[in-house]
């Protein structure tokens, strides 16, 4: 799919094919992004993300097209020009074990160098001031052996850093670490993009974190690029459930994840009243003990909603910002009476969703066993 392209554009792609020993993989690739944007490419394992970053720096060899950085062709660029504007961190973690963290940083400053490779105090400072940007300058004299996998990925960027380059290209360069560290580096690139004006093109498979630090995405599946846009115009329920192949109903761009649907056994035995957030965990864990449940009475606009809309047997819901009118809440109670259990999430009550405080208060008076806290449930069900 191809992109609008301008001369506005830092880095871009014109009509790219890549693939392996002259057998296209991938073809018509035209994107472009400003200097300091970020550029996230994502899609299923396999489907060439990793062939594209490595076309593009130059650790493959293109089939056919053009890729320009900063007005100037990629393929005219020689490896010590092209070093002093592009850093690539790949997921190939070929880190030699014996370096300290200094020595591993201040190969970054290589290509600055003379013949013999001699750092002068200018390039120290360069490697003090990235390893302190990555927040791992007191790491300077550990062997890269000792490091976690989270203190690795800072030094590593730390090393394309000392590059100063103007584009940093990187291949899942978060899959190893977890959640804490997954945010932390992502952030860090977004503030040198921002900040120092770093263009950052790399590939997640994390799409709820891509979604949040991008400029522009492009969806790689196989063959073909489905889909070149903005974060906006990329994460609806349509095109990621056709990007990744999933049903439409499993993803939720509110949320930017999927749900998962696990098994509920027999009829639903539990009417779950919750909204504002409050029935969420009632309704994973539901659905997690195979126990299958109504909800509602819930608005539309919900967040409750979008969790329920998927999970729930029948969610009996109302428009937003609206009373339920006496079909609804009918509709609500002929539910309930069908039920063994109705759970009470806890949801405020005010004055447009009264009618869940008497459709609770209805139920304790037939005699329905009224539950309210996710122990309850547990040593109910489990």
């Amino acid at each position: 799919m191809a992109d609008k392209l301008n001369d506005d554009f830092y880095f871009s792609c014109k009509q790219l094919t890549v693939g392996y020993n002259k057998k296209p993989l991938i073809s018509d690739i035209s994107v472009g992004i400003k200097r300091g944007e970020i550029l996230t490419l994502i899609g299923p394992n396999g489907a060439g993300k990793s062939t594209i970053l490595k076309s593009i720096s130059k650790q493959l060899s293109a089939i056919s097209g053009k890729v320009f950085v900063g007005g100037d062709e990629l393929s005219e660029l020689s490896p010590r020009k092209l070093s002093k504007r592009m850093a690539v961190m790949l997921t190939e973690r070929l880190v030699p074990e014996l370096m300290t963290v200094g020595e591993l940083a201040a190969s970054g400053r290589y290509p600055y160098t003379n013949a013999f490779g001699k750092l002068t105090d200018e390039d120290r400072r360069i490697v003090n001031e990235a390893l302190e940007q990555v927040h791992a300058l007191e790491l300077y004299n550990m062997e890269i052996s000792s490091l976690s996998d989270g203190q690795r990925q800072r030094v590593m960027l730390a090393r394309a850093l000392c590059q100063q380059p103007e584009i940093i290209v990187l291949d899942e360069p978060v899959s190893f670490l977890d959640i804490k560290h997954k945010t932390e580096l992502l952030e860090l690139l977004y503030e040198m993009s921002r900040n120092k004006g770093i263009t950052i093109i790399l590939s997640l498979h994390e799409i709820d974190l891509a979604a949040k630090i991008s400029d522009r995405i492009m969806c790689v599946k196989g063959e073909y690029i489905t889909n070149i846009g903005a974060p906006e115009e990329i994460f609806t329920d349509s095109t990621i459930s056709e990007l990744y192949e999933i049903g439409s109903e499993k993803y939720n761009s509110l949320f930017g994840s999927t749900e998962l649907f696990l098994p509920a056994s027999g009829k639903p035995r539990v009417f779950v009243i919750g909204g504002n957030g409050s029935g969420i965990a009632f309704y994973r864990l539901l659905r997690r003990l195979g126990i299958s449940f109504y909800a509602g009475i819930l608005f539309e606009n919900d967040v409750d909603f979008q969790i329920a809309s998927r999970l729930a047997e029948k969610t009996v819901s109302c428009a937003a910002f609206s009373k339920p009118d006496e079909q609804t809440i009918r509709l609500a109670e002929e539910h309930i009476q069908r039920c063994e259990y109705v759970i009470d999430c806890g949801c405020e009550i005010g004055e447009i969703n009264r009618a869940n405080e008497i459709l609770i208060k209805n139920a304790e008076e037939s005699g329905k066993t009224v539950l309210r806290k996710i122990s309850e449930i547990e040593k109910l069900f489990v």
